[in-house]
């Protein structure tokens, strides 16, 4: 690692009005460095991340930002046009909400190259099949034509990362960049950025909430708490010493196992048998050829049960988990729930149906309406399945659930109710994506990676009130997650899944105990939890 500082923060503070959600960080990176910076969600790391590529809207910015010794304070934007994705790479945390929807995933990675690189639409397109192809996305070729839209999360957020990494810039930031990503590929992207660093003397900034990755992977780390840096050194140092009392609270939070045995006679609410999911990928004008996403699946959910659901990115398990709500149609096989078929349910039976069975999606931005309110996106089950409700009923249900999920206190319950989607962190986006689905106090709810978001801490909170409301209210839960420890501290069972097959299943703690596939030991041991 080169002692030469490529990246120079200095006293930088960031104000939205009267609030100050930077205040006076400072720090900075060398070439060939990884520095991670942690803290809860809120803290204001994303902040200074995007304060660095001046991607800050509607915020006063003071302070200085050195790159290469030069003011990025006092650059133009188009100055500053030539540095994002050429010196200073970025990968954001919302894939879904980053990527454009109108455009196929090649295209977009192409885009840099001849903006930057002033390479030749063929040689671009060439280059962006070989990016795929190295952060781990399988048939590169065929996938380079996909929408955002048809790829998984885990592989969205591969494309992202092909696409900051296209110039090889000196400077990467990366916010989240694993989040959805299963553990066996977040070792492969990390092998490729150290791979690159090697190469080209690359420095990289971690934001993450993943501590296990900052302990393995950064050189150094900086500890955020309210917009203030409280902690900075050698990861080796903060994590065996911590000196700040909140370093100290944040490394001591893990996920604790939190399951209450269910009864060997408890009823079976969700049975589904020999499922099969194919879809037709276009392979020109007048043809195309099938893709099996599930292949055969046969699985059943008690009362009161948890069933995790694991497996790599684009393994079928989230195609799965959309079946199960009837959300994906079948190719074959029948998904059932209290005995009565969802498969081939007519609309108005289905929909009688969805009270029941409630769902909290990958990415809480792009499934939470930009138009609308926090009030009205966590009261507008309410009002569509209980409209017998008064105004005063369903305004305090809605104020109870935001309480449960731990969000009355930004800014007051009034502040919340009345703020938009956008105006709130990824983590506390989440939190209005689950308290959307647990207001109706369904019986069976599918979690689709729903702390993936979250920083440990919270993550911890989640994760007590999911086993709280499960224990109170005999709720069933569809567990699908890449986070092995999560699901180790959730599940009663569980289902391992490889490329649409499910490969192996069983009680938790046996199966993570002795694994009996290797599929299934080699992802055990990428988690570090064997």
């Amino acid at each position: 690692m080169s002692g030469a500082a490529l990246l120079q923060v200095k006293k930088l503070t960031v104000r939205f009005g009267d609030s100050v959600v930077v205040n006076g960080v400072s720090f900075d990176v060398s070439a060939g460095e990884k520095l991670a910076i942690v803290g809860e969600s809120g803290s204001g790391k994303s902040i200074t991340a995007l304060s660095v590529l001046r991607l800050v809207e509607a915020a006063k910015t003071s302070g200085q930002l050195l790159f290469g010794g030069e003011d990025l304070v006092q650059f133009t934007d188009e100055e500053m046009q030539r540095i994002r994705g050429g010196q200073i790479g970025m990968i954001f945390q919302e894939p879904m909400t980053a990527l454009n929807p109108l455009y196929r995933v090649g295209h977009q990675i192409s885009e840099v190259l001849m903006l930057h690189e002033r390479l030749e639409k063929k040689a671009a397109r060439a280059r962006a099949i070989e990016l795929l192809a190295r952060t781990g996305i399988p048939a590169p070729e065929e996938r380079v034509d996909f929408y955002p839209h048809q790829l998984s999360g885990g592989q969205r957020q591969r494309a992202m990362i092909a696409m900051a990494l296209a110039c090889r810039p000196k400077l990467l930031i990366c916010d989240e960049p694993t989040t959805a990503l299963d553990v066996t590929v977040q070792a492969q992207i990390l092998a490729l950025l150290e791979e690159l660093q090697r190469e080209i003397g690359m420095a990289l900034v971690f934001i993450t909430h993943d501590l296990n990755l900052v302990r393995r992977f950064t050189d150094r780390v900086a500890v955020m708490e309210r917009g203030n840096l409280v902690e900075i050194g050698t990861t080796e140092a903060v994590f065996s010493a911590p000196q700040h009392a909140y370093t100290q609270r944040l490394l001591a939070t893990r996920p604790t196992r939190v399951v209450v045995p269910v009864a060997d006679d408890a009823e079976r609410l969700v049975e589904a048998h020999d499922v099969r999911i194919s879809f037709a990928i276009p392979t020109g004008w007048f043809s195309s050829k099938p893709f099996h996403a599930v292949k055969q699946a046969t699985l059943m959910l008690r009362r009161g049960e948890t069933l995790g659901i694991v497996g790599e990115s684009g393994s079928g398990k989230t195609t799965l988990g959309m079946a199960l709500l009837a959300l994906q149609a079948l190719s074959g096989g029948e998904v059932s729930m209290g005995g009565v078929r969802l498969d081939n349910a007519e609309r108005a039976a289905l929909r009688a149906m969805r009270k029941r069975m409630q769902v909290v999606l990958q990415d809480p931005f792009a499934s939470l309406s930009p138009r609308m309110t926090v009030g009205q996106i966590v009261g507008e089950g309410l009002a569509l399945h209980q409209p017998e409700l008064s105004r005063a009923e369903h305004d305090a249900r809605v104020q109870a659930i935001l309480k449960e999920v731990g969000l009355s206190e930004v800014n007051g319950l009034y502040g919340v109710l009345h703020r938009y989607p956008h105006e709130f962190s990824g983590g506390q986006r989440q939190r209005i994506a689950i308290a959307r689905a647990v207001i109706l106090e369904p019986e069976v709810l599918v979690l689709d990676e729903p702390t993936s978001a979250l920083d440990a801490s919270v993550q911890q909170q989640i994760l007590a009130l999911l086993a709280d409301l499960q224990q109170r209210h005999g709720l069933s839960y569809i567990f699908i997650s890449h986070d092995l420890a999560v699901i180790r501290a959730m599940a009663h069972r569980v289902m391992v899944m490889k490329e649409g097959d499910v490969v192996e299943s069983g009680e938790t703690l046996a199966l993570f105990d002795s694994p009996q596939q290797p599929y299934t030991r080699e992802l055990i041991a990428a988690a570090h939890l064997a």
